[in-house]
């Protein structure tokens, strides 16, 4: 049978850059494997070590998950479409809240006019919108039109996690911030601009990283929370606190054109772990840093965000409670999955297993790294000992790992670009009698690509200290940073 496999955008290096990819399969694992022969550096984020799928990818057979059904056994019949969906680097019940006590002055009557006219929000709905609250986790790219969009529909306390500064790299699409904003605290920034757009509504900030000694005590005062975060173990600690307070949790991420939305609500419907069991290794999913995201992506995602945490404080038609929303801004295209409740998740499942919050930087792999990537394995070079040896004439081969995009922005003179999803197939263009320097933008990439060199037998091979963004700043203030 002919199918079609729809490859999502972190995969698409590994195909060729195909979106598309047909394969002749009689089942859901025929045409997995079928892919991977075609490609075989898919197969490490597709499957473990024992040939079984990965826990952090799901395979939609149409719309609906083949785990639910006879998993990789799923037939396919002619001309079937497949969907690999890997996980990407976003008080009261809501719903529920009582108006007791709410009313709006003449002023906020006027403000809100075009709500009080719709029947599906009304008087009483926008007194449900100031009697709630929502907490945004993260003030960053999704947390800036949600932020935006809350306080402008008039909800009544918003909260804000974030303990980071404006950058002038975030302001391509952090619409929070303008160029006035950089190196201030973006909580500072941003409530400042949400009052102005609102001074009706309160605004309350937390400048600190959200872990597991303080997310119960911040989530717990809120009626909505709505996940706008770029890294896993925030993600999984944000779903199992809301679970463990019954809160819903609107979910959202965005990877370079492609996005996904959702509402995880234990006791309603699926919660993230249901969807995602377990976390992809460190640095095997490409962060938005490293991917790079159009700007205005997170504004799209961020605004469903928005309107889903809306409705759920209005009460109203159906919010995205088992549905999984993929937008992909290429082709400007919306599908819709659907999702279901695992009964064996260790959180929300029939038998939980996680009944209070846990180390979410060790379940994520983050922080205890490996014996392979630490500093004794990875041998690196500072910034002023590589212009000193390049000064001094020293023979010294210089491999730029990035993507050839972050290669035109700017590199070091002399050096050689070979983007570190090409080095397993290009091992042979170097040699190992030479002393070879790996850089990347962060010296996070080029360890990697030190550490494959090394297994493979190299051993003059050392890395880059910091990147180029230690290199700009300690020996070139000219080279352009992003």
């Amino acid at each position: 049978m002919a199918a079609k496999i729809l490859i999502p955008t972190p995969l698409r290096p590994y195909t060729e850059e195909r979106s598309v990819v047909e394969v002749e399969a009689a089942s859901v694992g025929e045409a997995l494997r079928e892919l991977v022969r075609r490609y075989p550096a898919l197969e490490k984020h597709l499957f473990t070590e024992d040939g079984t799928l990965r826990s952090f990818v799901n395979v939609y057979v149409g719309e609906e998950d083949m785990r639910s059904r006879q998993g990789e056994a799923t037939p396919l019949a002619e001309d079937e479409v497949l969907t690999i969906v890997p996980s990407i680097a976003g008080g009261a019940e809501a719903g529920g809240s009582a108006t007791v006590e709410v009313t709006l002055s003449r002023e906020e009557i006027l403000r809100y006019s075009r709500h009080l006219i719709m029947p599906e929000v009304g008087l009483e709905g926008q007194k449900r919108l100031k009697a709630a609250s929502v907490l945004c986790v993260g003030a960053g790219g999704l947390g800036s039109p949600l932020g935006l969009y809350l306080a402008a529909a008039g909800v009544g306390r918003i909260g804000l996690v974030d303990f980071d500064r404006v950058d002038e790299t975030n302001l391509q699409r952090q619409v929070l911030y303008g160029q006035s904003d950089v190196g201030r605290p973006k909580l500072e920034a941003a409530r400042e601009r949400l009052q102005d757009i609102n001074p009706f509504v309160r605004v309350e900030t937390y400048e600190t990283r959200l872990t597991s000694e303080n997310a119960l005590e911040i989530l717990r005062g809120y009626d909505v929370v709505v996940d706008g975060t770029d890294n896993f173990p925030t993600r999984y600690l944000v779903n199992d606190a809301c679970v463990l307070l019954g809160k819903p949790n609107v979910y959202g991420s965005i990877f370079r054109f492609e996005g996904q939305a959702s509402v995880f609500w234990a006791g309603r419907g699926p919660c993230y772990r249901c969807l995602y069991p377990e976390p992809p290794p460190p640095g095997l999913v490409p962060s938005c840093a490293e991917g790079g995201v159009l700007g205005v992506l997170p504004g799209i995602v961020g605004a469903i965000q928005a309107t889903e945490a809306i409705k759920l404080v209005l009460g109203k038609e159906e919010p995205l409670i088992g549905r999984l929303l993929l937008f992909n801004a290429l082709e400007m295209r919306f599908r819709e999955l659907k999702l279901r409740r695992d009964p064996a998740c260790p959180v929300c499942g029939d038998k939980p297993t996680i009944r209070e919050l846990i180390d979410y930087e060790a379940f994520c792999g983050v922080g205890a790294e490996p014996a392979s990537l630490s500093e004794d394995e990875t041998p690196a070079v500072a910034p002023q000992e590589l212009k000193a040896r390049l000064e001094g004439g020293h023979k010294l081969v210089l491999i730029d790992v990035r993507s050839p995009q972050e290669w035109e922005i700017c590199r070091i003179e002399g050096a050689r670009l070979i983007p570190l999803r090409e080095l397993p197939a290009r091992m042979h263009e170097l040699d190992s009698r030479d002393e070879i320097v790996f850089v990347c933008k962060q010296g996070i990439r080029s360890r990697q690509a030190v550490q494959l060199l090394r297994q493979a037998g190299f051993r003059r091979v050392r890395n880059l200290a910091g990147g180029l963004l230690a290199w700009a700043k300690e020996v070139d203030p000219s080279m352009p940073v992003y």
